[in-house]
């Protein structure tokens, strides 16, 4: 697995609207604000997409520096949904075969912007949040 220095850090598709609603649900739940975020469009974010083998210009997958290694796809969603407060009993999900659990994640990443759809420019949120991008 790749490292990173900056930990913590959820890399989304900025243009996405169920990646940036992602962003929106772990901010609310977030109470320590323990999680920054980059939008994969951002300098920041393509650089950290490229270290992890991730294409900027067609992502499938959002990802989460935690503990220095980045995770990717099933096992992001649910490193980071662990570490919310009401939200740990997420981790039993980890003894979901990883393949069957990146499936299931794959199959919506493909479908996202058909599903939820796609802003024309990258999702800016609000000030208190915006002080959590990292660009």
């Amino acid at each position: 697995m790749t490292s990173w220095p900056d930990d913590d850090v959820i890399l989304y598709d900025g243009v996405c609207i169920f990646c940036s609603r992602w962003v929106r649900f772990v901010v609310d739940r977030d109470k320590a604000r323990r999680f920054r975020f980059t939008p994969i469009q951002s300098e920041y974010g393509t650089r950290l997409a490229k270290t992890f083998g991730i294409d900027p210009e067609n992502p499938d997958t959002n990802a989460v520096v935690h503990g220095g290694v980045a995770w990717m796809k099933s096992d992001a969603a649910l490193t980071v949904l662990s570490h919310l407060p009401g939200w740990g009993w997420t981790r039993v999900l980890f003894a979901v075969p990883k393949p069957l659990r990146d499936a299931v994640y794959s199959l919506v990443a493909r479908n996202r912007y058909k599903i939820f759809g796609k802003y024309e420019t990258c999702f800016v949120p609000d000030a208190d949040k915006r002080a959590r991008v990292l660009e």
